[in-house]
C-alpha cells in the first residue's frame, strides 16, 4: 500500500493545473483542425502534440528560452532540440533550403513586375508591428516578432522570434501557422471587397519563356544582392536560393530530392514538435497571447490588401493589354502555393472559369517568400 501511495504521490495527476487542462483542449483543437479540416496537418499535428507533451506535469517535455541546465544535469529531450535547433537558428534556414528546392521561380522571372506585388504584400508586417508597439505596449523586439506573422511564413517567424522575443515563441508560431492554414477563409472576402468584377475579368497575356541560364543566375544574383544590402537576411535567403540552385542546375538531382523531401520533412517534424513544447499553460495563457492573435489577423489582412492595392495602382500606368489582374496581388503573402491557389479559385469562380490566373499568381507568391525574409532581416539589422 505504501508503494502504491508513493506512486500516486509522484504521478503527474497531482500536478495538473487548470492551465494544463486548457492547453490539452488547445492541443486537441489543433490536431482536430489538422485531421478533420486538413489545415496545415504537417505542422499543426506536431505542434498540437508538442503542446500536449509540454503540459504533462513531471514529464519534463516542455521547452523554454529561459531554461538553464544545472551542472551535471541532463537536458530534457525537447529542450535539447530547442537549444540545438531554435536557439542556434539552425532549423528555419534548413527548411528554407528545402523550400528553395521545391520552388519554381519561373513565374516570377517571366513577369518581373510581380516582384513588386510580393514586396507590397509585406505591408501587414509593418502595420502590425507599429500597432503592437504603439497601441498594445509591446517592446520593439516583441512588436517585430508579432508583425512578421503578416508574412505568412512560419520558418521566418520562428527564426526572427527566436532571436528577438523567444518568450513569445509559442503564441507567435501558433498564430503564424494558424493564419497560414486559414488562407482560404481570410483572403477571399478581402479580395472581393477590394476588386471589381471588371478587374477580376482581366485575363493576363501568356508569360514570356524563361531561359535555363536565367533560372541558374537568378538564385546567385538574389543571394549576392540581398546579403550585401541586408546581411542579417542572408541565412534565410542564402539557403532558399541554394536549394533553388540545386533544383535548377540540372546536375544535382540527388541533393535537390534530399533537400526537398527527406530533409525538409525531418526538420518540419522536429520544428513543429518543439514549437508546441514551448506552449506550457502558465506561459501561454496570458492576455498577451490574445493580443498576438488579434494583431496576427490584422497583419495578414493588411498584407493581402497591400498586394491588391499596388496591383490596382500599377494598372493606372500600364497600357491596355498589359494590365495586371489585381487579385494576384493577394498571393504576395508567403503561403506557397496555397495563396496562389486561393486566388485561382476565387477568380475562376467569379468569371465562370473564363480567367485562370494560377501561374500569374505564383509570381508574387514566390516573391513573397523573399520579401518576408528580407523584412525579417531589416528588423534584425535595426533591433539586434
Amino acid at each position: 500500500m505504501d508503494t502504491l501511495l508513493e506512486l500516486i504521490a509522484q504521478s503527474g495527476f497531482r500536478g495538473l493545473s487548470w492551465q494544463n487542462l486548457v492547453m490539452f483542449v488547445v492541443a486537441g483543437l489543433l490536431i482536430y483542425l489538422a485531421v478533420k479540416k486538413n489545415f496545415e496537418p504537417l505542422l499543426l499535428i506536431p505542434i498540437g502534440f508538442g503542446a500536449m507533451l509540454a503540459n504533462l506535469p513531471e514529464a519534463f517535455l516542455s521547452a523554454s528560452s529561459d531554461y538553464h541546465a544545472k551542472p551535471g544535469e541532463t537536458v530534457p529531450l525537447l529542450q535539447f532540440i530547442y537549444n540545438s535547433g531554435i536557439k542556434t537558428q539552425l532549423l528555419p534556414p534548413v527548411i528554407f533550403l528545402g523550400v528553395g528546392a521545391l520552388t519554381d521561380f519561373r513565374p516570377l522571372l517571366s513577369r518581373p513586375i510581380t516582384l513588386m506585388l510580393g514586396a507590397s504584400a509585406q505591408l501587414g508586417i509593418f502595420v502590425a508591428a507599429l500597432g503592437a508597439f504603439y497601441l498594445f505596449g509591446f517592446t520593439a523586439e516583441e512588436a517585430a516578432s508579432i508583425g512578421i506573422i503578416g508574412g505568412a511564413d512560419g520558418p521566418t517567424t520562428i527564426f526572427l522570434t527566436a532571436i528577438l522575443a523567444p518568450h513569445l515563441m509559442g503564441a507567435v508560431a501558433v498564430a503564424a501557422y494558424s493564419y497560414m492554414a486559414l488562407v482560404p477563409v481570410i483572403q477571399p472576402p478581402i479580395i472581393k471587397l477590394l476588386t471589381t468584377q471588371a478587374e477580376r475579368e482581366i485575363n493576363m497575356p501568356t508569360a514570356r519563356p524563361v531561359s535555363q541560364t536565367a533560372v541558374i543566375i537568378f538564385p546567385v544574383f538574389i543571394t549576392a544582392i540581398t546579403a550585401l544590402a541586408i546581411p542579417s537576411c542572408a541565412p534565410l535567403v542564402g539557403m532558399l536560393m541554394f536549394g533553388n540552385l540545386l533544383r535548377e542546375s540540372g546536375v544535382t538531382d540527388r541533393l535537390s530530392q534530399t533537400a526537398g523531401h527527406a530533409l525538409i520533412n525531418i526538420v518540419t517534424l522536429f520544428l513543429g514538435l518543439v514549437v508546441g513544447a514551448t506552449m506550457e499553460g502558465n506561459s501561454f495563457l496570458r492576455p498577451q497571447t490574445l493580443f498576438i492573435l488579434i494583431l496576427g489577423a490584422v497583419a495578414f489582412s493588411f498584407s493581402t490588401a497591400g498586394g491588391i492595392l499596388l496591383a490596382k495602382l500599377l494598372n493606372v500606368f500600364l497600357p491596355e493589354g498589359k494590365k495586371i489582374n489585381p487579385c494576384i496581388g493577394a498571393a504576395g503573402v508567403s503561403a506557397v502555393p496555397m495563396s496562389a491557389r486561393v486566388v485561382q479559385k476565387f477568380v475562376s469562380d467569379h468569371t465562370e472559369g473564363r480567367v485562370n490566373p494560377l501561374m500569374a499568381a505564383m509570381g508574387p507568391n514566390v516573391a513573397g517568400v523573399i520579401g518576408s525574409a528580407v523584412a525579417a532581416g531589416m528588423f534584425l539589422a535595426l533591433l539586434r
